[in-house]
């Protein structure tokens, strides 16, 4: 399993140095491939074979690029399983999961992303008489990260193509199968030489020559508000736009009124928490509950962390896949001994592998209650299966306390009465509201507040910030 070529000017072609790092099997520690690691000189031919299609792929009609959606999304749904299978060796994505979740969500978006560009007006008269127009912004670059390769891919690249941008796209050099079999797609379906090119590498180098490169108009990033911050900084001297999707500390409020659904209130936080081995952006990862059902909701909680399977991502099944490599094991087995540390009580799971599962980058499915405000596991996001359960005596108190973070991607809130429901989504200063269990559906933009970033993804916001709005005046 090699991805030793990048795709720019629609052609496969070898990289400018010979610089390479392993590709890994994160459920068996074991090595099974290498993937080539581009440089600045990469990026240059890139960007000027995107600025060549620009000429013509930025003048392409609406009905062209509807077309040439529709063909990516025929194309990624006849290559789900392929897509599927290089998630689940690249990352340990279990093989179920990464099917219904992980690949599906290059199909959804394709759909998302052709509802949003069939119903956008691009061109329009005002009142006072003077017409407006979108247009594509320009050459654009994206840096993608590991955790939902896909679906991350999906969010950027198929907006890009909807304006008529050329993209040239950096995935995590973690996991470049399943980006490889993405621009195998995307050149299947048409798309024009250099309206789209593939360069792996890493953050500090291609990252960064994308995020300087004055040849290109836009930037968009997905990963750590850090690595954010950084991008931002080096696209600032050519007054790129950049558009940020970050880190998270979601908090999940649970009420007593959820009465007779409270367990099942208390068992979906849980996994929704866990799902993706917990790591997730927008993961509830701060369970904040009313002081009135805390006690069992920490027992519940507890029994659904020590019924969580944990297991090998090739089998079929809901279960829990391990983390993505040693260094993020190692921070996440850090966090949880903070936990300890600091004297929060461990209720379920702890440091260490799970006896089932000594080889590979597994952790142990964990829950802490009695966490308070000031600890590290209550502040920091840990990217792991880990549940921090804090205890609030009110509404107003449960509202301070999700507020408490410096971000703002998600929120969750479990409630029998609609009316709280309305009133406390309106408090939470977060992108998205995830009430009683309720999804994200496919168009929906995505993105937060704070320190999770700018900018939205999905549907119409998503497909407008890869667009510049342009005034006409007519004369006599």
């Amino acid at each position: 399993m090699t991805a030793d070529r990048f795709y720019i000017d629609g052609a496969w072609v070898s990289p400018a140095g010979g610089e390479t790092m392993p590709i890994m099997d994160p459920a068996e520690d074991a090595l099974i491939g290498t993937v080539a690691l581009g440089s600045a000189a990469d990026v240059d031919r890139a960007v000027k074979a995107a600025t060549h299609a620009f000429e013509s792929f930025g003048l392409w009609p609406k009905a062209d690029r509807l077309a040439l959606l529709r063909r990516i999304r025929e194309l990624t749904a006849a290559r789900k399983e392929d897509l599927a299978q290089a998630m689940c060796r690249e990352m340990g994505a279990p093989i179920t999961m990464a099917r219904e979740m992980q690949a599906e969500a290059g199909i959804g978006h394709a759909d998302g992303f052709i509802e949003a560009l069939e119903g956008q007006e691009e061109r329009w008269q005002l009142s006072n008489g003077d017409k407006m127009t979108r247009e594509p912004i320009g050459p654009v670059g994206l840096i993608t990260p590991w955790n939902w390769p896909i679906n991350q891919i999906a969010l950027k690249v198929l907006p890009a193509l909807a304006a008529g941008c050329p993209a040239i796209l950096k995935p995590s050099e973690f996991t470049p199968l399943s980006a490889q079999i993405y621009a195998e797609i995307l050149h299947e379906a048409g798309v024009p030489p250099g309206a789209f090119a593939l360069i792996h590498g890493t953050g500090p180098e291609v990252g960064d020559a994308l995020a300087r490169h004055p040849g290109l108009a836009m930037v968009s990033f997905t990963g750590s508000t850090r690595a954010g911050i950084s991008v931002s900084k080096s696209a600032a001297d050519t007054v790129k736009r950049v558009t940020l999707e970050l880190g998270g500390k979601s908090p999940n409020l649970v009420f007593a009124d959820c009465g007779a659904a409270l367990a099942d209130r208390v068992r979906y936080a849980v996994s929704e928490c866990f799902l993706n081995t917990g790591q997730s952006c927008d993961a509830p990862t701060r369970l904040i509950v009313e002081r009135a059902c805390y006690d069992e909701v920490v027992e519940i909680a507890t029994a659904a962390a020590q019924d969580t399977q944990v297991g090998d991502p090739k089998q079929e099944g809901d279960h829990l896949g391990p983390l993505y490599d040693q260094i993020q094991w190692e921070r996440v087995q850090a966090l949880i001994a903070a936990g300890i540390a600091e004297g929060a009580r461990l209720v379920a799971g702890g440091p260490g592998k799970p006896d089932e599962c000594p080889r590979g980058w597994y952790a142990r499915p964990t829950v802490f209650a009695d966490v308070t405000p000031e600890m590290t596991i209550a502040k920091q996001e840990i990217f792991g299966p880990v549940l921090s359960i804090l205890p609030a005596a009110d509404e107003a108190e449960m509202i301070a306390l999700a507020n408490a973070t410096e971000y703002g991607l998600a929120a969750y809130l479990q409630t029998g009465d609609p009316a709280r429901a309305e009133r406390v989504a309106r408090r939470l200063r977060a992108g998205a509201v995830h009430i009683n269990g309720g999804g994200l559906g496919w168009g929906t933009p995505f993105g937060g507040y704070k320190a999770s970033g700018n900018g939205r993804e999905g549907g119409l916001l998503g497909l407008e910030d890869y667009q510049e709005v342009k005034s006409l005046h007519f004369g006599g």
